[in-house]
């Protein structure tokens, strides 16, 4: 049978070797690539679950490369994404224990599913190993929200991933391996910049939420992206197979899964996840009544933790972290969200050619051609897209934000577009922009960045005027004096 090319059950044990090895270069053209039919119709899965069901464990010895939807034994746990009840919607189950009723592809712990597989080849880690999860529970509460239930504003997390161990303990006391995706906890937040503020009299210590050190206290948490398939397609305008797809080839085939199992929905990207912060009382987010001061922030390593003056990051963070400490000394709440979204999720190096593109290109680093720059290294200017973006926030149960510390008009509309209602835009006071920076700031808000009442004025003229620091690099510019 011309099905034969990929076994129903494809795997490789400890004693063999890859039987697919001789047929790698003959992979057919991805336009091709579709999931297996079933050989025979089989009875429809119940869509939910009456009891718990009795787990299923993987052999260590057994490595399947990767699964079918009709392979004998091949059994996963339905789930009912955005049902309110978590017992209805069930958990997710993407641990190596659980191999024939894992309900998710990819791995736990975001790109650092490599470290765990690192830790088991050095024979530090058990593969099989359990974590006691008895004091891990939250340390305040979160929900649950009517967001929840609604896939449109939730399908780039799983709301429920915070409460393991109180929605599914049935589950865990009867041997399932099931892992957090979210964990709450609480932090003394210690930056320079709110010492300054005191000093300068812009903070003033209440010895509760900002401490007379310039500590302030915040609630947070910790959450690892998990994507429902279906409605990620919907967001980016396409179909769940070409999104498939799309991800199967630009991994270079990492997870077959995406074109082998299309009857699960579930999908553990390998990217960084996001932290919330949080000023103030976190039971005040949904009060539309209640003021709420909001910053969504993408990673910026060099600008973040190490000041590259460069861009506006870190003075745009800590400007957002000072207003939400005034909000919620004023009875309201302030929200940090940080993606780990570094370079536009283009990544640190691309960001680095980026620069040096900028410095060295003629006529020296320029707002005329900030984003002509990255396209010239990446090929676009940005793959952030935002579309993911709000979910966060509907986890949270935001239904309106007052002060918005933001002038992305991405992230404006991508929120504003979520059914978030925003009612101030907040620039970075342009005292906070570094001098190499103008360059940035200038050509976003030339290109449609929410200029507000500090940056209403530029114009073109201010466009081809702006220009940023001269490196003086040794040697030639690449590519000077050849023919």
């Amino acid at each position: 049978s011309s099905r034969n090319s990929v076994s129903f059950f494809s795997s490789v044990s400890s004693q063999s070797s890859n039987p697919h090895t001789d047929r790698a270069t003959k992979m057919p053209p991805m336009e091709t690539l579709e999931p297996l039919a079933p050989r025979t119709e089989k009875p429809a899965k119940k869509a939910r679950l009456d009891k718990v069901p009795d787990p299923e464990f993987a052999e260590k010895d057994h490595i399947p490369l990767t699964t079918h939807a009709d392979a004998f034994g091949v059994d996963p746990v339905p789930v009912s994404w955005g049902h309110p009840d978590p017992a209805v919607r069930a958990p997710v189950i993407c641990t190596v224990r659980h191999t024939s009723q894992r309900n998710a592809i990819g791995a736990h712990q975001g790109s650092y599913c490599v470290y765990t597989g690192l830790a088991v080849a050095a024979k530090k880690l058990d593969p099989d190993y359990v974590p006691n999860l008895k004091l891990t529970s939250p340390v305040f509460k979160i929900g649950p929200h009517p967001s929840w239930s609604d896939p449109k504003k939730i399908a780039a997390l799983d709301p429920f991933g915070h409460l393991v161990t109180e929605c599914y303990s049935d589950w865990l006391e009867k041997g399932w391996d099931i892992r957090p995706t979210i964990a709450v906890t609480q932090a003394h937040i210690d930056l320079p910049e709110c010492k300054e503020a005191i000093r300068n009299g812009r903070l003033k210590s209440d010895g509760k939420i900002l401490l007379p050190s310039g500590q302030s206290i915040c609630s947070k948490a910790a959450i690892e992206p998990v994507w429902y398939l279906p409605e990620i397609a919907r967001r980016f305008q396409t179909t769940e197979q070409n999104l498939r797809q799309s991800i199967f080839r630009m991994t270079n085939g990492m997870y077959p899964e995406l074109i082998t199992r299309p009857d699960i929905k579930i999908f553990l990207p390998p990217i960084g996840g996001l932290t919330i912060y949080i000023w103030g009382d976190p039971d005040t987010i949904p009060d539309e009544d209640i003021e709420l001061t909001c910053r969504v922030h993408d990673e910026c390593n060099g600008s973040d933790v190490f000041g590259s003056d460069i861009c506006t990051c870190r003075p745009y963070l800590t400007h957002a972290i000072e207003e939400c400490i005034k909000t919620a000394q004023n009875g309201g709440c302030g929200i940090v969200i940080y993606y780990r979204k570094e370079g536009r999720s283009l990544g640190e190096v691309t960001k680095y050619l980026v620069y040096n593109t900028r410095k060295r290109q003629v006529g020296g680093d320029s707002a005329e051609n900030y984003f002509s720059c990255t396209e010239q290294v990446a090929g676009v200017q940005d793959t952030r897209f935002q579309a993911l973006m709000p979910d966060p926030l509907h986890f949270l149960g935001v239904t309106k934000i007052h002060n918005f510390i933001s002038m992305s008009d991405m992230k404006y509309d991508a929120i504003v577009g979520s059914g978030i209602k925003i009612v101030n835009r907040v620039e970075i006071p342009p005292e906070m922009v570094p001098d190499d920076a103008r360059v940035e700031i200038t050509a976003k808000v030339f290109h449609g960045y929410n200029a507000g009442e500090a940056y209403k004025n530029i114009g073109e003229d201010e466009l081809k005027a702006t220009k940023g620091r001269e490196y003086a690099y040794d040697g030639k510019v690449d590519g000077e004096g050849k023919d």
